[in-house]
């Protein structure tokens, strides 16, 4: 059955609005009383029946509601912006469908793109949980300064790492992180972590690891950390 998405679900029946309400009955041909499964992105499935199919209000009652709990572990990573945003898109897509909870775009010194498009992403994360049947639609922060961030006291509680290239630094992520934790890891520009900012997150408490001995692109980086979280509590 195909997934659909709608935010603000609530009482017995809702409507649709324009643009998908059409998509549903005019694309996808949907009829009354044929069963619809929705989620609304905050652990929810709804198995709904269409009553009404008019293209530009298309109603749906709710016949039962299921709910899907988050993992025992968290996942946030925040990562530099490429340049090419096509780039961030694939990585969003693909580390949705392996599972994470939450991105912050940084603001580094070797930063590519100081500007991302907020619509366009946020709509790249909800059909990767349509496509992939995820409950939970990740957090999507805004581009925030480094130094801001990892000063931030909220994550005190995460297990926090940096992720960058060096020869000392040998111990894999896999290898440091405990399994059923809260995670927050730092991946840097094609151009890394200036030696300032590293020095600075080490000092703020985060812990060095590698992704591995080759260099990675950091769209490459990023879902190698998700995969590697995720693999951890296979």
């Amino acid at each position: 059955m195909q997934l659909f998405f709608e935010e603000h679900i609530s009482g017995e029946s809702f409507e649709l609005e324009g643009k998908e309400s059409n998509h549903l009955v005019k694309v996808l041909r949907k009829n009354i009383g044929d069963t619809v499964l929705f989620t609304n992105g905050k652990g929810s499935f709804f198995t709904c029946m269409v009553e009404d199919n008019h293209p530009k209000r298309c109603k749906l009652k709710i016949i039962a509601q299921d709910f899907s709990p988050l993992e025992k572990f968290h996942i946030h990573l925040a990562i530099a912006p490429t340049k090419n945003l096509d780039r961030m898109e694939w990585m969003l897509e693909k580390i949705t469908e392996m599972g994470f909870n939450e991105i912050t775009f940084l603001k580094t010194n070797h930063i590519e793109r100081s500007q991302v498009n907020f619509d366009r992403l946020t709509k790249k994360l909800i059909a990767a949980c349509k496509q992939s049947f995820k409950a939970w639609l990740p957090v999507l922060n805004e581009i925030t300064e480094f130094e801001d961030f990892i000063s931030d006291n909220a994550f005190t509680n995460h297990e926090r790492y940096i992720a960058y290239l060096d020869k000392e630094n040998t111990k894999h992520l896999f290898q440091l992180a405990k399994p059923n934790q809260s995670y927050l890891v730092l991946v840097g520009p094609e151009g890394d972590f200036s030696p300032g900012e590293v020095a600075m997150a080490l000092e703020k408490g985060f812990k060095p690891c590698s992704l591995g001995k080759h260099r990675l692109r950091t769209e490459t980086a990023g879902l190698a950390v998700v995969h590697t979280l995720n693999l951890l509590h296979v």
